[in-house]
């Protein structure tokens, strides 16, 4: 018996499964998610929610969840599709817009899982290396004739923010669809949305994972013109958001957002004082407008394994272009951002003086 069955499609051979080898610590800090809880009156929605939303099937395309959603992002509900995390969203519309064979093209770094997504729809990946400015290098990646171009602001792991006059000079030249990754623009208080309302042809796809704390229920939503989006919708399929993460979701919505902009702003504020105390220690972070640091750090592996060794978990990223070796570090409350400088002083002890 062999491991691949004779019927399975070629081109899943090389796809791997997404595996950032996350073994369980005390304190997870390379996620990027909310650590300071759910917003109130969503966790209320948990523990109030009716038998009946569980035993029936959720709404075909959850239309109440993207009235709130068009409201909170300066948008109209026909131009929202929602789905099972930005993930979701990605995944289909690389499915909508990219015919067999034709390029898929990033900047990197950027998210691990846009290369997959592309094998996975038989589309062909280009990765193009980021400016020194850690802006996309946009004459590179048109010059790959893109069908789909990706970009993310702020970008993962880098935490930049993608230029206005280089999102218009993609969108104005782009031979297809640009994807706009704004995971992290509640951060930023940057957008795009704006100008997906005025083109045919941007997809800005955001989710409430990471400002909104609801990571574990897969909330992603797609903001495009009313064409773009019913594509995506129809790649995506009926029924693809459960009814829990929807009513809470809209329930964070509505009641939330006090809870949500006060721990975006400790979010920020805390991202600046761990900046300023790794520049204490002789580092030099990069600027981020996300929820997250990230530092060059010499064997930036080993040490994230001697910080696993103390219990915390830091994400490295080796030989990032310009960069080299970084380490990325969540912020949540300050208290866990003290436990992790106490454990990378540690950690850092111990590998650069191993080597000395």
């Amino acid at each position: 018996m062999t491991d691949r069955l004779a019927f399975a499609r070629a081109l899943y051979d090389a796809v791997p499964l997404y595996d950032p080898k996350r073994a369980p610590v005390e304190l997870d800090l390379t996620d990027n998610t909310n650590l300071w809880g759910l917003p109130p009156t969503a966790e209320r929605t948990l523990r109030e929610l009716a038998v009946s939303r569980i035993t029936r099937y959720p709404s075909l395309y959850a239309a109440e969840l993207k009235e709130a959603l068009a409201q909170f992002v300066g948008a109209t509900p026909e131009c929202i599709v929602t789905g099972c995390g930005s993930d979701d969203i990605l995944d289909s519309a690389m499915r909508a817009f990219g015919e067999p064979g034709s390029v898929v093209a990033s900047s990197e770094p950027s998210f691990a899982m846009i290369p997959i997504f592309a094998q996975m729809n038989g589309l062909q990946y280009v990765g193009v290396p980021e400016l020194p400015d850690h802006q996309p290098d946009l004459d590179a990646l048109l010059a790959a004739n893109p069908r789909i171009l990706y970009l993310c602001s702020p970008n993962n792991p880098t935490g930049a923010v993608l230029k206005r006059e280089t999102l218009e000079r993609a969108v104005r030249e782009a031979p297809g669809v640009v994807f706009v990754d704004e995971a992290y623009a509640e951060f930023s208080g940057v957008s795009a949305v704006d100008l997906a309302m005025r083109v045919d042809n941007l997809l800005v796809i955001r989710t409430m994972s990471k400002a909104f704390g609801l990571a574990g229920l897969r909330v992603g939503y797609g903001i495009g013109a009313t064409p773009l989006v019913r594509d995506v919708e129809k790649s995506r399929g009926p029924y693809k958001l459960n009814s829990v993460a929807e009513q809470m979701a809209l329930a964070a919505l509505r009641h939330d957002m006090q809870w949500v902009h006060e721990h975006v702003t400790l979010a920020v504020t805390n991202r600046e004082r761990l900046a300023a105390a790794l520049r204490d220690r002789g580092y030099t972070p990069l600027e981020s407008h996300a929820n997250y640091v990230c530092v060059p750090v010499a064997r930036a592996v080993e040490v994230g394994q001697a910080l696993r060794a103390r219990g915390v978990a830091a994400r490295p990223f080796p030989g990032l272009p310009h960069v080299g070796d970084t380490l990325r570090i969540s912020v949540g409350p300050w208290e866990l951002v003290e436990q992790f400088l106490v454990a990378f002083d540690d950690a850092t002890a111990d590998v650069y003086g191993a080597a000395s």
